[in-house]
């Protein structure tokens, strides 16, 4: 796909398609985003529904310019609201036109797909983005060897098990395009795998 915005709606709407159908207590499972549960995360995404570029600006001043700071708070505080208005949000066509600062489309779709696998596969659930947005975001991730989320990838040799995708010599880790994913984006997988930080 050359322009990966269409993916960052299907990605959304899959998702909220996921959470709109699961049990209540589904929104309060643990994610893989170290300390966040699942409403977290969906309160998290959904931030720019929410803000618009002066608040966020406020809000990142209040945070003394520490982004994590700022969205540890965000998260805290969108959790709080209705499922059903996190629901609504993940469908608006706000969130699904926005694209993080310097990021771009690709920059969107990455934030998308990464944070739709810390839910699904925290739940053991089937991936909601497209398997396409899936693969373009790996390619992403490979073809920066790690660098983004830190992620030291001397001595490893990564094998997607659902493509013929291969990169790197070493250690085998194995897993489908997912996994590998959340892997490269410093997650802790269920199974406890994980890749060394740089």
């Amino acid at each position: 796909m050359t322009d990966p915005q269409p993916w960052v709606a299907l990605t959304y709407r899959g998702l909220a398609d996921l959470l709109a159908t699961a049990a209540v207590d589904t929104w309060d499972a643990p994610s893989l985003c170290e300390t966040w549960l699942v409403r977290h995360v969906v309160a998290h995404v959904t931030m720019p529904v929410r803000l618009t570029p002066v608040e966020f600006a406020t809000e990142m001043a209040a945070a003394g310019g520490d982004f994590t700071v700022l969205s540890n708070s965000m998260a805290t505080r969108g959790a709080a609201l209705p499922r059903t208005d996190l629901l609504d949000q993940l469908r608006s066509p706000t969130l699904h036109a926005w694209q993080p600062p310097g990021g771009g489309a690709a920059g969107a779709l990455s934030h998308a797909v990464i944070h739709s696998l810390d839910v699904t596969i925290a739940l053991d659930r089937p991936t909601v983005a497209p398997a396409g947005a899936v693969r373009s975001v790996l390619d992403t991730l490979t073809n920066a060897s790690g660098a983004i989320f830190g992620i030291d990838l001397a001595g490893v040799r990564l094998e997607a098990t659902d493509t013929d995708r291969r990169w790197g010599s070493g250690e085998v880790v194995r897993g489908d395009s997912g996994s590998l994913v959340a892997l490269l984006s410093g997650r802790t997988l269920p199974d406890g795998r994980s890749l060394p930080r740089g």
